[in-house]
């Protein structure tokens, strides 16, 4: 698919416009983050990092859409590219918590990898440029953000890619610590002529925005954002998922439940 003109630019990828009707083009980088550029970071991230994320992304997102849970992707492109449904982007993302970890942890003086009595869900807004500050739904409401009813399917959707994602990282010897998730509005065409709007994941789903830790042993897989390591945890959470069994450590023979 012939990507167009660009849409917007994060961090970790580009989105193009689409050769097809309400498609886009997302594009993943190798660029190292802001504090990561030294030589040895960049030369970590440039060894592919963006192709990486692209294979875990398109199974993650698959096996979430396999499962129920509505989603941007249409299908990969290239090593590094995939076609996405084009969504009117929604200004607030949401943080899933299972684990008590990083800055969640520190703010509530709560030991690191203490569990959480339940799943917990809190919002932020995507800026970069703030650094996607938590806010309040009494800040969503005031601001117009979200509606109640966004809000209800946000958390609905959320919990139960929460579900979905915990189950099959266990399975493959990953515990899912936490997580974020953006989204977007989806405006479908219906027989009387009118639009219904739905809410759909669209965003990647890669070792960059979720927190993993090996269930045996309770390393921290940490992402590429903070570590110089960090590929090396790209290299196993894929061959974890059986994407490249021969690129990096594998301590499971396949995906098999752990009890």
């Amino acid at each position: 698919m012939p990507r167009g003109k660009q849409v917007y630019e994060t961090s970790a990828k580009i989105i193009y416009e689409g050769s097809e009707a309400d498609t886009h083009v997302q594009h993943f980088k190798d660029d190292p983050s802001p504090g990561q550029r030294g030589d040895d970071a960049v030369a970590l991230w440039q060894a592919g990092r963006g192709v990486l994320n692209n294979r875990i992304s398109e199974v993650l997102m698959t096996r979430l859409a396999d499962m129920g849970v509505s989603n941007h992707l249409i299908r990969r492109l290239n090593m590094r590219e995939q076609a996405v449904r084009a969504t009117e982007r929604m200004s607030i993302g949401v943080k899933i918590r299972n684990l008590a970890a990083g800055a969640f942890a520190q703010r509530l003086g709560m030991p690191e990898g203490m569990k959480l009595p339940r799943p917990m869900i809190e919002f932020f807004l995507r800026s970069e440029e703030l650094g996607d500050p938590l806010i309040t739904e009494d800040n969503i409401a005031a601001f117009n953000w979200a509606s109640p009813q966004d809000l209800d399917d946000l958390v609905a959707l959320s919990m139960r890619t929460n579900d979905i994602l915990s189950g099959l990282f266990i399975g493959v010897g990953l515990k899912l610590v936490d997580f974020r998730l953006e989204f977007g509005r989806l405006w479908e065409p219906l027989d009387n002529g009118q639009e219904e709007m739905r809410i759909i994941i669209a965003d990647e789903m890669t070792p960059d925005n979720c927190r993993l830790w090996d269930n045996q042993t309770g390393e921290k897989l940490e992402s590429l954002r903070d570590s110089e390591t960090g590929l090396d945890s790209h290299r196993l959470v894929a061959a974890r998922l059986g994407i490249m069994p021969d690129a990096g450590p594998r301590d499971l023979q396949g995906p098999k439940t752990v009890q």
